[in-house]
């Protein structure tokens, strides 16, 4: 396969989406954000297993995740399981060596004019803002990469079960499951490894719980809102190959 040919390609085109939302939110995630307030209403405060005042705040790093996992099930239709595993494992790497070198970023010495600066008529101090926003804890980073890597292998598996009984048809149910399934494991990874397992935290399992449901009825909902827009790419992708190599690939991706 040479970079000439459309599948050659699109498959570029599609890795470089992949990987780039994939950091995206991983380095945005930082952010919590209401989601009620964002759209004008007042949070919920729900209460789940005795924990109270439960809203809908969510890691921004949630606003690009979705588009990651509509890459991940086009990249599996139409490319198989194991350009999915490669693409996955690579970006993990990625993201360590991106977190690596932001860390040596954190312990280099700020040259004195940058330290203080005024933003909106107020001082602030440049170096313990971005060390806040960019330094991460390593728990977090750890539990994200491996519900990352948990996530996509479980994603890529149910997409093709279900794929080998619906065949090419109701890509909605084979989309929509695999990344349902695999959100709700990744929620509970992320919070147990970051937040139960972590000892500068005290969450109770009520609370790991509670706060896993949260944000997997936010994603869900946000996997079945998003489920057009992975239909409207399936068509782009054929219309951009051809009928005659769209299902080339599509039958490829099946072996």
């Amino acid at each position: 396969m040479t970079f000439k040919t459309k599948e050659s390609r699109l498959l570029i085109i599609l890795s470089a989406f992949f990987v780039a939302n994939t950091v995206l939110s991983e380095f945005i995630g930082v952010k919590i954000f209401s989601v009620e307030r964002t759209f004008g209403f007042e949070p919920v405060n729900w209460e789940l297993f005795g924990v109270k005042d439960l809203s809908f705040n969510m890691s921004a790093g949630s606003l690009t995740w979705p588009l990651v996992f509509i890459m991940t099930d086009i990249i599996n239709e139409y490319f198989g399981v194991k350009q999915v595993k490669f693409l996955s494992v690579m970006t993990a790497a990625l993201i360590l060596f991106l977190f690596g070198m932001t860390w040596i970023s954190i312990q280099t010495i700020p040259a004195d004019f940058w330290v203080n600066e005024k933003v909106d008529g107020q001082d602030l101090n440049m170096h313990l803002a971005f060390n806040k926003v960019f330094g991460q804890g390593m728990w977090i980073i750890f539990g994200s990469l491996t519900a990352f890597i948990i996530g996509q292998i479980l994603d890529v598996y149910i997409f093709h079960k279900i794929k080998k009984v619906t065949g090419e048809k109701k890509l909605w149910l084979r989309a929509t499951g695999s990344t349902v399934v695999s959100q709700l494991i990744d929620s509970f990874v992320v919070a147990f490894i970051a937040f139960y397992l972590n000892p500068a935290y005290d969450w109770t399992w009520q609370t790991v719980l509670a706060i896993c449901l949260v944000g997997y009825i936010y994603k869900f909902t946000v996997a079945v809102l998003l489920t057009p827009l992975l239909y409207i790419i399936h068509k782009i992708v054929d219309t951009f190959l051809g009928k005659d190599l769209s299902q080339k690939l599509l039958k490829d991706a099946q072996s």
